[in-house]
């Protein structure tokens, strides 16, 4: 599971689980699909071109506490209208049910600046 946290305009925090791909150690992109949604004119999007510092966060729950994981990335993203093939290919390789339907756009790109994470395993 992984979340995606922006700020709005009046300063808080917004937060929506999203699907993501690595293109390396410091870059993770995500892009609108065809999941059903109220506009495509997503408040996500907008907070981003209005602030481009966000934070993304992956964990993994079990009942099994010894398996338990989080990783916290954050960075500056920015919105792409017109995403690059490098960044639909790489969600599509992650995702099976991409291969069908493959995201449209718009596609957020986010150079990581700092990675936090924490394992029960150490």
């Amino acid at each position: 599971m992984a979340r995606l946290a922006t700020h709005n305009p009046n300063g808080a925090i917004d937060l929506v689980p999203f699907t993501f791909a690595v293109l390396d150690d410091r870059t993770i992109v995500s892009a609108v699909d065809h999941k059903p949604k109220r506009t495509r004119q997503l408040r996500r999007l907008a907070n981003i071109r209005a602030n481009p510092s966000v934070t993304v966060l992956a964990d993994h729950y079990e009942e099994d506490w010894s398996k338990l994981w989080w990783v916290r990335a954050r960075g500056d993203a920015v919105v792409l209208d017109r995403p690059p093939e490098a960044v639909l290919a790489a969600l599509v390789a992650k995702y099976e049910q991409y291969g069908a339907q493959p995201p449209a756009g718009p596609a957020i790109v986010i150079a990581v600046t700092e990675l936090r994470g924490w394992s029960s395993g150490g």
